[in-house]
């Protein structure tokens, strides 16, 4: 219907653009109210019908098909109401939130960087812990960052090391054999932009054996250029490890779990190992100032933190738990942040690296990409 539509309306426009006459521009106003009535119609159809609460969600598009049938279905008809979404990726989605003082986004879901940056600048409702009972379940990382306000976390990813043994000649157990000489023009490791660049900022202050709050990252930086000699290029997507360690151009990287699958699958050969006190990242919901609805914020909430519903979205979608009540066999849990894993990941306090970011970003290319 709509391309005939449009169809119809072209011609009459022109038509009148010709010289058409007054029963000419007549069907273009016909054409014209009836496109309206029909977006009006489109628009009510869309829209929850009367008395049903509507709850519009902004997050990833990823998976979405699965999400409407594991996630959000059964919510609706629990609380009966609809779940609008609104997806994209997380700045596109954060810049769009703040951009606009009449947002209708009642709930965010987001890296924990943006959270924190949200949270700084008053994007987001001071969430109240006491009404999300679910919340009790937290692993003690996820509970410490809700305490400190700083998001609630529904899942959890980490990084570790991909390697292939055969061109390394010996096995790599943690970070620290990163710096070994014997790797040298090997290594690949992510952009200080991407998710976890942040996090090797933390790894090089560990290594370098100084508590960075203490210098601001400075003996991290040191010890990234001594790094250097072993580094052959930093990546921003981990779908480029595929072609890059299929054509042997590197041997070693360090990589966020949720990027192993696809690179084992291309490369069965590569091993992956979570060192002890791996860096964490979550991914978390907000309630934004201008929710509509907080009471079934706070429901939807407590229902993406039950185990029931992380069992689910665990083997559906390959979300790590943050409900310390999930249980998955070795199997299950093979590319995940789970267990003592996720128990002991070392998790980067975003509200001291945001402040610091832009001058560890100018340090990163003087000391890497120079």
């Amino acid at each position: 219907m709509k391309k005939s539509m449009a169809a119809v309306l072209c011609a009459a426009m022109v038509l009148t653009a010709c010289g058409g006459n007054a029963a000419e521009e007549t069907k273009v106003e016909a054409t014209k109210a009836e496109a309206t009535q029909e977006e009006a119609a489109k628009a009510e159809n869309s829209a929850a019908p009367a008395g049903e609460q509507k709850l519009v969600l902004s997050t990833y598009g990823l998976s979405e098909d699965i999400s409407a049938e594991e996630v959000y279905a059964p919510f609706e008809k629990q609380f009966g109401c609809e779940i609008v979404t609104e997806t994209g990726g997380t700045n596109d989605r954060y810049t769009k939130l703040a951009a606009d003082s009449e947002s209708t986004i009642d709930v965010i879901e987001l890296s924990q960087a943006m959270t924190a940056k949200g949270i700084a600048e008053g994007l987001f409702e001071e969430i109240d812990l006491s009404k999300i009972e679910n919340a009790k379940d937290l692993i003690g990382a996820a509970k410490t960052m809700a305490e400190a306000g700083q998001g609630v976390a529904y899942t959890i990813n980490s990084i570790g090391i991909m390697y292939n043994p055969e061109a390394t000649g010996f096995e790599i157990t943690g970070f620290d054999d990163l710096w070994d000489e014997r790797l040298e023009g090997m290594v690949s490791i992510p952009e200080i932009t991407t998710t976890f660049g942040p996090a090797m900022v933390y790894m090089a202050s560990d290594h370098a054996g100084v508590d960075i709050k203490s210098d601001n990252g400075e003996a991290a930086f040191q010890a990234l250029a001594e790094l250097k000699p072993n580094l052959v290029k930093t990546y921003t997507k981990s779908s480029d490890l595929i072609n890059m360690f299929t054509s042997g151009e590197v041997a070693v990287a360090v990589v966020g779990d949720f990027g192993v699958p696809t690179i084992q699958a291309a490369n069965p050969d590569l091993v992956y190992v979570t060192p002890d006190g791996t860096y964490a990242n979550f991914n978390t919901i907000s309630i934004t100032k201008n929710c509509k609805n907080k009471e079934l914020a706070y429901e939807y909430l407590n229902y993406r933190l039950s185990a029931e519903l992380q069992t689910k979205t665990g083997k559906a979608l390959n979300e790590a738990p943050t409900n310390s009540k999930v249980v998955f066999t070795e199997e299950e849990a093979k590319n995940m942040t789970y267990g003592e894993k996720a128990e002991n990941a070392k998790v980067l306090d975003y509200t001291f690296v945001n402040p610091q970011l832009n001058s560890w970003i100018d340090q990163w290319n003087r000391t890497i990409n120079n």
